[in-house]
């Protein structure tokens, strides 16, 4: 479910009136995981870009401001999130897919294949953007990749790009590139969020 909020009744009032009408109002982190645990799951037979979306899904929901996003020139309270993701159809198209996440890795995993393969299979987008905050994220993984800054087109979900981890000693890192928009979340959110996102890696 989706509201309008008076932002002057949330934590985000002042952020609001500093970045809502900037010209570029998205910030960008990058931070290096060490994703050795998920490497380890997958050779259980789940799959990488799954885990992540997972890992993601669970940091986000203990970040209270994941929840608020700005649209147009408002703002809006979600009580749900969905992650997105970039799938390749059949024919070689590149479809975007929102699913909802769910707490239970089993349910998100279930919801994931299906949400992907029919995507896939049938050239279509699934949008959940109606109900959900949902966080995109695009697995470029033809090439490692040290870091990413998206242009800016009115897109103001938070955005996540990753590409191939790399294998040091005993590690497997991953170096991830974190776009938001500064009226959803300051720098320090987006930290905790980060921290948190290897905590649920970790923990998996």
């Amino acid at each position: 479910m989706a509201k309008t909020v008076d932002p002057k009744e949330t934590t985000r009032a002042m952020a609001y009136a500093l970045w809502m009408k900037a010209h570029n109002p998205m910030v960008t982190f990058f931070k290096t995981l060490n994703v050795a645990n998920l490497i380890r799951i997958c050779k259980k037979g789940k799959k990488f870009n799954m885990l992540m979306l997972y890992c993601i899904g669970n940091a986000a929901t203990r970040i209270p401001e994941f929840f608020l996003l700005p649209v147009g020139d408002k703002l809006i309270q979600y009580d749900s999130i969905a992650l997105n993701a970039i799938i390749k159809g059949k024919n070689g198209t590149i479809h975007s897919c929102d699913m909802p996440f769910s707490e239970s890795l089993d349910v998100f995993e279930k919801t994931y294949l299906e949400y992907s393969a029919f995507s896939a299979e049938n050239h279509q987008d699934i949008d959940l953007s109606a109900d959900n905050m949902v966080i995109g994220t695009s697995a470029v993984i033809d090439t490692e990749l040290d870091g990413v800054v998206n242009m800016y087109s009115g897109y103001s979900n938070p955005f996540i790009i990753w590409g191939r981890y790399r294998k040091k000693l005993f590690r497997y890192e991953l170096t991830v590139s974190f776009q938001f928009h500064h009226t959803q979340m300051d720098g320090g959110h987006a930290g905790r969020f980060l921290e948190q996102l290897q905590k649920e890696i970790d923990a998996l």
